[in-house]
């Protein structure tokens, strides 16, 4: 008679077997989960018939999965910072209007946002098409479950992003509209992926869970100084503090890609050592302490630029704004 390949999750958390339909059969266990999400997808696999080994590393979890918003959200991270000091630069230097033309800025902002819809779609089809994917699909009826709510999660973070490049275009374009609906937009995609990470791991394990306790600490605090921006308008520190904490959150998304899943095979990381745990909070402290430094050197790098060429294309005015910064010194020790 036909025998039926099904898979079957034991009483321990941990252990897949994979039986015939024989019940007197010996189980043998193939492979390992990282928690129950990863046991219902195995069963799911193993039903449509794909390869277990590839599609678990696409959906459930992957190097290349952490590694792909990791990138987003450094590229965004330094691009904001170059923006942010720019327009600190040119508004300091304000004799001057070679760097602070206001129609450019607004130029900026637009392909900025079309750059968000362009990332933020990346990540949805990916998290929907890749091998084993939810195609679209949220609710499996012939089988009775959810399918792939982690990559519906993942959809969900991207789709507010991609909200926020809708209202940076639409801010710059249409008058009407406040530019402070950006940070509010921006505000809000944050907390929404914050509220999605903090319900992201349930039932996994010790290590699992601190990576992504740290990340979601992390994404709530950008969240929070976001919507500080949003009140408090115009304020230099508050917006180079956002934008450290979201190169914190890139270099981080990385750190958990190669803390779960190291690429080439590397050395597994022990879930259950606590060691692991105390290293990766001075870690995370590390990969804050390298978001300074970057903002730093950005900021120096930029302020240097932007004098530079003043100097070389409107030298008349290097004095007045010699004697502009001397004011703002006298006034700020005031």
């Amino acid at each position: 008679s036909e025998r039926e390949v099904v898979a079957q999750i034991t009483r321990s958390p941990l252990a897949v077997v994979l039986t015939a339909g024989d019940t007197w059969q010996r189980p043998v266990v193939i492979w390992v989960a990282r928690d129950w999400n990863h046991c219902q997808f195995f069963g799911e696999v193993c039903r449509a018939g794909l390869d277990i080994e590839e599609s678990v590393k696409v959906n459930m979890g992957s190097f290349k999965g952490h590694a792909l918003p990791g990138t987003f959200f450094y590229v965004m991270g330094i691009w904001w910072s170059t923006k942010c000091i720019l327009k600190y630069a040119c508004k300091k230097y304000k004799r001057t209007s070679y760097f602070g033309s206001k129609a450019l800025f607004q130029r900026i902002e637009i392909l900025e946002g079309i750059v968000e819809i362009f990332m933020a779609v990346t990540g949805m089809l990916g998290e929907q098409f890749i091998s084993g994917g939810p195609h679209l699909t949220l609710y499996d009826y012939k089988e009775g479950q959810w399918v792939q709510l982690l990559g519906w999660h993942h959809f969900t973070m991207y789709f507010f992003f991609g909200l926020l490049g809708v209202a940076n275009i639409l801010c710059f374009t249409i008058s009407a509209l406040p530019s402070s609906l950006v940070k509010l937009t921006l505000s809000n995609a944050l907390f929404v992926e914050a509220f999605i990470f903090y319900n992201h791991t349930h039932g996994r394990e010790m290590l699992d869970i601190f990576v992504h306790q740290l990340l979601f600490l992390v994404i709530f605090l950008t969240a929070l100084v976001a919507f500080m921006e949003f009140l408090i308008r115009n304020n230099v520190i508050l917006e180079l503090l956002r934008i450290t904490l979201i190169l914190l959150q890139g270099s981080w998304f990385w750190q958990v890609g190669f803390v779960l899943y190291p690429p080439s095979g590397g050395p597994a990381w022990d879930p259950t050592d606590h060691d692991n745990v105390m290293f990766l909070t001075i870690c995370f402290c590390w990969h804050y302490a390298l978001s300074l430094i970057i903002i730093g050197v950005n900021f120096a790098f930029v302020t240097w630029l932007v004098k530079t060429r003043l100097k070389r294309f409107c030298p008349s005015e290097v004095g007045l704004l010699k004697n502009v910064e001397r004011e703002q010194e006298s006034e700020e020790e005031m």
